[in-house]
């Protein structure tokens, strides 16, 4: 991450099958040096249970010394039938460039 211009990010979680009655978490966790990481995540997307899209910000701009960021999943599986979930997702990063972050951020303000 180190290649980075900026420190604000756009993470896309895209789930393209599951099957019923189980849950996703996924949570982005940092590290200064790729080796030691945080106990708790930066962020975490609310807790998933079907297909679709979400889009989560990571602003990095709170943790200066974080170079290095990895996801990690867990899933849950509960009622009848097998009790091993099945998911099929994909997680994006995507730097925000400094205009639009910054066109975003007056807009917001605008509305408040």
């Amino acid at each position: 991450m180190s290649s980075a211009a900026h420190r604000v990010f756009l993470l896309s979680l895209a789930i393209t099958r599951i099957i019923e009655q189980e849950s996703l978490e996924v949570g982005v966790y940092g590290s200064p040096d790729g080796t030691a990481w945080g106990p708790k995540p930066i962020v975490s997307f609310p807790q998933k249970f079907y297909c679709g899209e979400s889009p989560l910000l990571l602003d990095l701009t709170a943790h200066p010394d974080v170079r290095f960021v990895r996801a990690h999943w867990e899933v849950a599986r509960w009622g009848r039938g097998t009790e091993t979930p099945m998911f099929e997702f994909s997680l994006n990063l995507k730097e925000v460039p400094a205009d639009i972050l910054k066109e975003a951020t007056a807009e917001a303000r605008a509305m408040a």
